[in-house]
């Protein structure tokens, strides 16, 4: 029973009944809202003790209780349209990775020791690899980061220092370092980081294989000192000390021109009739499904993080298809989010199917993938979502005839630009 009496106070922290929200009453005491909460908090942390517990930052995982690899995959198509050799990989990567962290304690684990398998992800540009990143995060529900790799120098030079990475993590887990811990980082641009030259660099290279060494040891697992608000690094400054081991990385990059690398290796070994047969099933037009961990070392990565990231997985280019289902399939499909935004200004939005095909056309022409679509629908309905908040306009239908007169005055893109 929940109590206001000013005259009594709390068994546990002594404070008065006037100070606190509620105290509630027990056979010989009282309790306060504050106490009982810390109270459950004790109680979850023992009998749960290998639950990962962040505190009321919004992250509450139990990693014992992770999804199944179909269960992930399942969810990644509600959100992100075919890709299914990269869904498996990552689904059964981020599975084998928290069912890692849910191993037993030091003292009571076998010899077996599971250990942390990163991801890089191959795939032109707008097929989908930061979306699935971050889908599977919010479905795990531990902290999640994207970096650009391109900011980063080597030590001692203008720029970010590599361990920039875990401050936005950190920033991401509301500074829980506990979380932070068990978080997921994307690395976007990998490749932008490759190796200038074909052999090792006799001098420094700033932002190319210097960074690529600077992330060896975060990849692998390390104590790293991190400084708590990012920046440069000073003598005085108090760092975080947080320990890599339990974060998994996920790497992408388009690796653009690494189809001529894949190419010329499937090339090499063209001899003989039945070579020759072969080399007639090879899908001259996506390449990427054949890279290895050779052409990405034959790119610029150094060998030592390729060997870091085990789990090398591609993404398909967009066919016409696939685009078409992208624009209005996904929960957070492109046409939808149009529709509620009119829907928020009290008009309903009807879409033709010509117009549909006409939008996916111009997105194949473009060659910008999934982003692309973006670009297009932005530019035919600009005038009408400037035009329509102020009207007492009620319904507004896309037609063919519509996108194509208002594409043509609103979009800068060009084919040629656009390749």
């Amino acid at each position: 029973m929940a109590i206001n009496n000013k005259k009594q106070c709390c068994s546990f922290c002594g404070r008065d009944g006037d100070k606190v929200e509620m105290l509630i009453e027990g056979l010989h005491g009282y309790i306060c809202n504050d106490c009982a909460r810390g109270a459950w908090e004790v109680v979850e942390a023992n009998t749960h003790p290998k639950a990962v517990k962040h505190g009321h930052n919004g992250f509450s995982t139990d990693f014992r209780q992770i999804p199944k690899p179909k269960e992930i995959k399942t969810f990644l198509d509600e959100y992100v349209i075919g890709q299914d050799e990269a869904k498996k990989t990552l689904a059964v990567a981020v599975y084998n990775h928290y069912k890692r962290l849910s191993q037993k304690s030091e003292t009571e684990k076998d010899d077996v020791e599971i250990e942390k398998s990163n991801i890089i992800m191959v795939g032109s540009t707008g097929t989908g690899k930061t979306l699935l990143a971050r889908t599977i995060a919010r479905l795990i529900n531990v902290p999640f980061t994207i970096v650009d790799a391109t900011v980063f120098t080597e030590a001692g030079y203008v720029g970010e220092d590599i361990e920039s990475i875990l401050t936005r993590l950190l920033q991401a887990a509301d500074y829980n370092e506990k979380a932070a811990e068990c978080g997921i980082v994307f690395v976007d641009e990998i490749d932008k980081i490759a190796r200038k030259g074909d052999n090792p660099s006799i001098t420094r290279d700033v932002s190319g294989e210097g960074v690529q060494q600077g992330l060896l040891k975060m990849l692998e697992g390390s104590v790293v000192n991190v400084p708590p608000k990012g920046g440069r690094k000073h003598p005085d400054q108090e760092y975080i000390h947080l320990d890599t081991r339990n974060i998994l990385f996920i790497c992408g990059g388009a690796f653009d021109g690494i189809e001529r690398k894949i190419a010329q290796r499937m090339n090499t070994h063209v001899v003989g009739y039945n070579s020759v047969q072969n080399t007639l099933k090879i899908d001259k037009d996506n390449l990427m499904k054949y890279v290895m961990p050779q052409d990405l070392r034959s790119f610029g990565l150094i060998p030592e993080i390729i060997g870091r990231l085990p789990v090398l997985t591609y993404l398909n280019p967009l066919d016409r298809d696939a685009l078409r289902r992208i624009l209005t399939e996904p929960r957070n499909s492109i046409i939808r989010q149009y529709k509620k935004i009119m829907e928020m200004d009290g008009v309903q939005m009807e879409v033709d199917d010509t117009a549909l095909d006409f939008i996916v056309d111009k997105a194949v022409e473009y060659k910008l993938g999934a982003r692309g679509l973006r670009s297009i629908v932005e530019g035919i309905l600009r005038d009408a979502l400037f035009e329509i908040p102020s009207s007492r306009q009620r319904r507004f239908k896309l037609t063919e005839s519509y996108a194509r007169e208002h594409l043509n005055e609103n979009l800068t893109l060009s084919p040629a630009g656009a390749s």
